[in-house]
């Protein structure tokens, strides 16, 4: 089973990142753009057919290491049997 994991910064939360890119996009005439915000996209591969245990295991992951709960929130789809 895989998982996609998605860590974004929580709304509120300043992102440099984000701000580089958006002033980036405005230079080169993309002027329809009105925010960006950057964020983390994770790939992993479980060793788990049980969806009920693949969901417990990837948010036991993001809540411990993979996302940082003070500033970032994490979604997640599982994918595969």
């Amino acid at each position: 089973m895989k998982a996609k994991i998605f860590v974004t910064l929580k709304q509120g939360i300043h992102d440099p990142q984000g701000q580089a890119i958006y002033q980036s996009l405005t230079t080169l005439g993309f002027q329809n753009v009105a925010d960006v915000r950057m964020g983390k996209l994770l790939e992993v591969d479980l060793k788990e057919t049980d969806q009920e245990k693949a969901e417990s295991t990837v948010k036991s992951m993001c809540q411990k290491l993979l996302a940082n709960p003070v500033i970032e929130d994490f979604r997640y789809e599982l994918l595969g049997p």
